[in-house]
């Protein structure tokens, strides 16, 4: 029998974005891990290529997504042309009763939100500050349920957000990553798990570098590092 999956991913493979076949499945098995009548919250939706894997999982369980983007005008977010294209791309995937679409920050709508989740995927914007926002989107978030963090080991400002609110605190442990899309748990973290934690930040640091090397167009030493794609590493 054929795997749901690699129908969903054929479906999303084909929209621009930066979500790997190995996330898409980390994302299909997080939804995959919910009751039915849950609640997605995506961060970040773009032309929605992360999306319409939440959402075909989501209704394969009987779950819904809620996707959160303010569609910012100019590059690289595109404005109304990416919203046109996340639009059109739900809707031939025929997820409109599945995907609910909110547009606005998610800064913003935070603060007022009252309704519930069970999963949570941050892949917003990847500055410090709002990343770190973002983060207390979990407060919607029943004991147990599961974060994801896309660009987590890849990102200047969601690392250094992550550090600085994840690896002290006391609401998210780390769990395990693929990529660089982490996982997390609304479990205060012992231990051990924020060693572990700790044990990924110089799997990040040679991501950073090997991003500086691309730029400087030092690919030759990039390469030493076992990077050999001329695109950024994840």
């Amino acid at each position: 029998m054929a795997d749901p999956f690699d129908h969903a991913w054929s479906a999303a493979d084909a929209v621009p974005g930066w979500t790997t076949r190995e996330q898409g499945r980390a994302l299909w098995d997080a939804v995959h891990r919910l009751a039915p009548g849950a609640t997605v919250v995506e961060i970040g939706s773009h032309q929605g290529r992360s999306t319409i894997v939440l959402g075909h999982a989501a209704r394969s369980v009987g779950a819904r997504v809620v996707a959160i983007d303010p569609f910012l005008d100019g590059p690289p977010y595109g404005g109304q042309r990416t919203r046109d294209a996340f639009e059109a791309n739900i809707a031939a995937n025929d997820l409109g009763g599945v995907v609910e679409l909110v547009v606005g920050y998610s800064t913003k709508l935070r603060p007022t939100w009252d309704r519930p989740a069970d999963l949570l995927f941050i892949d917003g914007k990847h500055d410090y500050w709002t990343y770190t926002d973002d983060l207390r989107w979990s407060a919607f978030l029943p004991g147990d349920a599961e974060v994801l963090v896309h660009d987590c080991f890849s990102s200047v400002g969601v690392t250094s957000g992550t550090v600085a609110k994840v690896l002290p605190g006391s609401r998210l442990s780390y769990r395990d990553r693929v990529g660089t899309l982490a996982r997390f748990t609304v479990t205060p973290p012992t231990r051990r798990d924020r060693l572990r934690l700790a044990r990924e930040l110089p799997w990040f640091a040679r991501n950073v570098l090997v991003k500086a090397l691309l730029r400087l167009r030092l690919r030759p030493i990039a390469r030493l590092l076992g990077h050999h794609s001329p695109v950024d590493p994840y």
